[in-house]
């Protein structure tokens, strides 16, 4: 331990073994040492993977000094985290990682009067906002990651977004930060602060000798662009100087000419240090809290999207743009646009985009005005934009709605790139250039040359309207002659932007890409500069070490960019013929899988498919990821899965590689820990941008480790083979459901399942079946050819629940179909497996699936079938969804054409709506639907309906009905998610989950208000926790349309 008067000894690799108690006693919060947690936090969204020594969740910003002070005694490296998004790296590092993002997220106070607000660290861009809503201001730095990057990286970051043009950038939105320095001392940057604490002042003085001593060269060396992120932002420093009057003295412009020249008191004394942090990137101190100055909210919006026939005609159009006064210019290429196209969320947000004179736009521009006087002015901004792009294809926007879908495809465009097929991906290297904007023409020309001088091509897009281009080479970072393209790549773009007059980092930073760079752009002299900062701040060199500046006791030169990747050592991969140009691959175990993975090219693509964007990470909207918005942990995201999945089947966390038995790669014990509480809603396959399908990868893992071990558990058997417990309990309903309520019956499902006494059992019912036939069949004994009827065909397909459990959703079905003029037939062909596939039982769910479609056939190839309805949107999704990803004996083109004539039944009830062989009377549907719902419907979507499909399939029908009277609720996962909700380990998260949203919307809705969801899990969760009941919406639909006061009229 150092003495009080000296600095202490950075240790490089400290025995945290031995280290890990006394911390964990030093502090109040969590301490994970064990190495799956360390490896969790190994990389951000960068391209690196650097096993950190361990990690802490501080109970509260308190807790997180006690934890730097620890680390301060001990010389033990530090690294504060927020949402983990870098893309440069600077949130991977051999240190203790600081996660403030669980527990110190709090908005401490707003000053309504001033424009103000105080706020943790932790706190994300959107939930802010979203706290500010009642208010008549918002925080207005909007990176594209906002839902899920904090202000705390914000600020080690100096985040700035789409509209920094009108708002600036962190740095000039921050009014003051409260920070732990490195020796654990509390101090607060903000202006003034200089004058009243000895501590920052003695810092203010430091810096501007530092500052005075380079000012020729920070004058020379830093760029002029709007946007700037490289290095320590001295420059700002010296404008603050000079703003007070100072002028270097005569004979000390040269940092070589000796002593500092004079930096008078008063002078030192004005300066804030506060911008000074802003990008430092944790290397200078510890955010715990800071004080923001917002922004008035604008009275009227509108974005104009451009459409343009090619790149250089967009980037030659925005300089003329900016004239009018927008609030934003961005830039999509047609790469980004294109695999929008393909995504499941992002293809509707294309539909805004208008086609360009030439087809498909090869370029797009975002024009946003922003207006403090009304619609009105936004109007006229619109027609002079129009005046300046004659003949360009142009849509211009002013409904919130569509404001907000143009945006979530621009900020989805990143996350897109991955999704690009091949070996090659758009690597984030060089993306973050900022030029001059009347330079950016010149700057993609030669910047596209580069590239294709390389052998590859780049994706393109960019904050246009501050010179910001964010483009992304495709390489393929496995091949060694990629990565030396890499190198050479960096190098001369980095040349480029600085002739042009740029830098090569306008907003992401330098972190482990471009700090090798520095040097190279600003000379050893400002290197020097940056190095006596950092030693100002940071004598023992324990924050963040090795960003911007040099680990202490290193050479002089920052890492190379390509160290540290995240990718494997490189080995052929299986089948590769040396004599070859296949590239080598990573090394995965050899497993035939139970997935196809094509549409992911390839099994060790899917398990490399995350890369790390975080979008995972969002608190609110949407469903993903259920478990984490409850725990906000990042073991809990789907990123922690996905880096847990690579991690665990590459043998890293045993620290052997795929050399390791097959046991061990698919039975690591904290990874399966890790998929336990994921819940496979399948959200992450829809709204991560680079469609991450985790519920797929934990089937395959679950389904490798039960082969591998060779033997199943009695939980899984039973939870899987649902279909046949239902049906044996269908038997003698009654008795079955007495028994369920026993003492006795809960201590066995307890013992043996596993399930938790506070949960109730499904009542079993006399089966569908029986009841068809009681109530009538037009398809005679089972099995037997159906009755000759003219009447077209609609198949219901009976599934676990409704044969079994809730067989009034069946017959509603018939009921409804039957009044709008069709023959209902019951199919019982067998299971659909997706308890099977949802308990790794893939290869019991194989079988189970073929038998099924040949059960099928006769329907499928039956010209009078309309369409085989579904009533249970988790069955319909293993039909649509997972049989065709299995590798099944079934033919492919089988599957494919049962999939398209699958339908939930009211979603085929509205898309035909206007072909029935009987429609139902508008008026009476009016007036029949107030009666059955006087107080309305709201309704909640399914995880695997909204994943797949979207809540519409079951809205647009009961809008037709209801009309205003529907609420579609905006609810993520009720919690419940099948076999999980039962589980006593998973009973409280389950409950958790469901308080995040559908619970509280449940309780406060109207005793007389219908709730609906088609959800078999999601209607079990409001019974049990919200202690009412929700009906399917096809009984709804039923009752309005084939109730006895219906509302269907004569054959149309």
């Amino acid at each position: 331990m150092a003495r009080d008067d000296e600095p202490p000894t950075l240790l490089l690799d400290p025995d945290m073994r031995s280290l890990g108690r006394d911390l964990a006693c030093a502090v109040r919060g969590e301490v994970r040492l064990g190495v799956h947690d360390r490896m969790l936090y190994a990389t951000d969204a960068s391209l690196y993977q650097v096993e950190p020594l361990g990690v802490v969740i501080p109970a509260d910003t308190d807790d997180a000094v006690e934890a730097v002070r620890f680390c301060h005694e001990r010389g033990i490296p530090i690294l504060p985290r927020g949402g983990g998004t870098s893309l440069a790296g600077q949130c991977t590092n051999r240190a203790v990682v600081i996660d403030f993002s669980p527990r110190c997220h709090a908005l401490v106070g707003v000053d309504e009067s001033a424009g103000t607000c105080r706020v943790e660290p932790g706190i994300t861009i959107d939930d802010l906002n979203d706290r500010l809503s009642a208010t008549r201001w918002f925080f207005a730095p909007d990176p594209a990651t906002s839902r899920h990057c904090n202000i705390g990286g914000c600020i080690g970051n100096n985040a700035a977004g789409a509209r920094s043009i009108l708002y600036g950038r962190t740095s000039e939105n921050l009014l003051a930060v409260r920070a732990c320095l490195a020796d654990g001392a509390v101090v607060q940057f903000s202006p003034g602060a200089a004058e009243s604490d000895r501590r920052v002042h003695s810092l203010t003085s430091a810096v501007c000798g530092i500052v005075a001593r380079h000012a020729g060269l920070i004058r020379e060396r830093y760029p002029r662009t709007l946007r700037r992120n490289a290095g320590y932002g001295l420059d700002m420093i010296l404008g603050q100087m000079e703003s007070a009057g100072w002028r270097p003295t005569a004979g000390h412009a040269d940092p070589a000419a000796g002593d500092a020249p004079l930096v008078p008191e008063p002078i030192a004394r004005s300066v804030d240090l506060t911008p000074l942090l802003c990008g430092s990137e944790g290397t200078l101190a510890v955010t715990l809290g800071a004080t923001l100055g917002l922004r008035e909210k604008p009275r009227a919006k509108g974005l104009a999207c451009l459409s343009f026939d090619s790149l250089d005609e967009a980037m030659e159009a925005v300089n003329p743009i900016l004239t009018t006064g927008p609030s934003a210019v961005e830039l999509l290429d047609d790469t980004v646009i294109d695999l929008a196209r393909a995504n499941i969320e992002c293809r509707s947000y294309v539909d805004l985009m208008p086609r360009a004179a030439g087809g498909d736009p090869r370029a797009v521009l975002y024009v946003e005005y922003f207006s403090a006087q009304g619609d009105n002015q936004i109007a006229e901004r619109f027609e002079q934009l129009r005046g300046l792009v004659p003949g360009v294809a142009a849509a211009f926007h002013t409904s919130a709605g569509a404001m907000l879908r143009a945006w979530k495809l621009r900020k989805a465009g990143e996350p897109l790139l991955h999704g690009i097929p091949g070996r090659r991906k758009p690597i984030t290297f060089v993306e973050d250039n900022a030029v001059p904007v009347d330079r950016l023409p010149e700057f993609v020309r030669e910047f596209r040359r580069i590239v294709q001088e390389h052998g590859t091509r780049a994706a393109f897009y960019a904050h246009a309207s501050v010179g910001v281009l964010h483009v992304r080479p495709l390489l393929d970072v496995h091949n060694p002659a990629d990565r030396e393209s890499m190198r050479s790549i960096a190098v001369r773009v980095a040349d480029l932007a600085r002739g042009l007059g740029g830098v090569m980092s306008g907003e992401h930073g330098d972190g482990r890409i471009r700090g090798p760079l520095l040097e190279r752009f600003y000379g050893p002299e400002l290197m020097r500069a940056f190095a006596q900062v950092k030693a100002a701040f940071d004598p023992a060199g324990i924050l963040n070490p090795g960003m911007i500046v040099p680990r202490p006791g290193t050479s002089t030169r920052i890492e190379s960019i390509t160290a540290n990747l995240r990718v494997l050592p490189e080995q052929p991969a299986p089948g590769h013929d040396e004599s070859s140009n296949n590239p080598l691959a990573p090394a995965f175990p050899d497993a035939e899988t139970y997935f196809e993975y094509s549409d992911q090219h390839g099994f060790d693509g899917a398990v490399e498919m995350c890369n790390g964007a975080g979008v995972c990470r969002k608190k609110q909207g949407g469903t993903m990821c259920p478990s984490y918005q409850a725990t906000l942990d990042e073991r809990h995201s789907t990123r922690g899965r996905g880096n847990a999945l690579r991690l665990a089947i590459t043998g890293q966390f045993a620290g052997r590689s795929a050399s390791q038995s097959q046991e061990g790669v698919w039975n690591d014990q904290e990874t399966i820990r890790t998929l336990d509480w994921c819940l496979s809603c399948k959200a992450c396959k829809t709204e991560c941008p680079s469609n991450v399908d985790i519920s797929r990868l934990k089937a395959e893992y679950t389904a490798q480790r039960y082969k591998a071990r060779g033997r199943i558990p009695l939980r899984a058997l039973v939870f899987g083979h649902v279909r046949w417990v239902n049906r044996l309990g269908s038997l003698t309903p009654g008795l079955a459901n007495w028994f369920n309520t026993t003492r006795p019956a809960r201590w066995v499902a307890r013992r043996l399942l596993g399930i938790d006494p506070r949960r109730s059992i499904p009542a079993f019912e006399r089966s569908l079946r029986s009841r068809w036939t009681s109530a009538g069949d037009s398809r005679g004994p089972r099995g037997q050819p159906p009755i000759p009827d003219a009447r077209p065909v609609v198949v219901l397909l009976g599934d676990c629940f409704t044969m079994y459990n809730e067989t009034g959703i069946g017959l509603a079905t018939r009921r409804l179909f039957e009044a709008l003029g069709y023959r209902v037939e019951l199919a019982d062909p067998g299971c659909c497996a997706r308890a099977m596939i949802s308990t790794g039982l893939l290869d019991h769910a194989r079988r189970t699936i073929d038998a099924t479609i040949h059960r099928l056939g006769r329907w499928i190839d039956d010209e009078r079938v309309k369409a085989i309805l579904v009533a249970e949107p988790s069955c319909l999704s293993a039909i649509k969804d997972d049989w065709r990803q299995l590798r099944l004996s079934a033919p492919a083109d089988r599957r494919e054409l049962l999939a398209e004539r699958c339908f939930l039944p009211e979603d085929f009830a509205d898309r035909a709506w206007e072909s029935h062989p009987v429609r139902p009377d508008p008026v009476a549907v009016i007036r029949r639907a107030r009666a059955v719902a006087p107080e309305g419907v709201l309704l909640h979507g399914h995880c695997h309906q909204k994943a797949l499909w979207g809540i519409r399939t079951s809205g647009n029908l009961l809008e037709r009905l209801f009309g205003d009277g529907l609420r579609t609720l905006d609810t993520g996962c009720c919690g419940m998610a099948g076999s999980f909700g039962f589980l006593e380990a998973n009973f409280d998260l389950s409950m958790r989950i469901g308080e995040l949203s559908l619970l509280p919307a449940a309780r406060s809705a109207s005793p007389r208000a219908i709730l609906c969801a088609a959800g078999s899990s999601c209607r079990h969760q409001i019974h049990d926790a919200a202690g009412r009941g929700a009906v399917h919406p096809i009984e709804l639909a039923a009752e309005v349309i084939a109730g006895a006061d219906g509302a269907c009229s004569s054959p149309a």
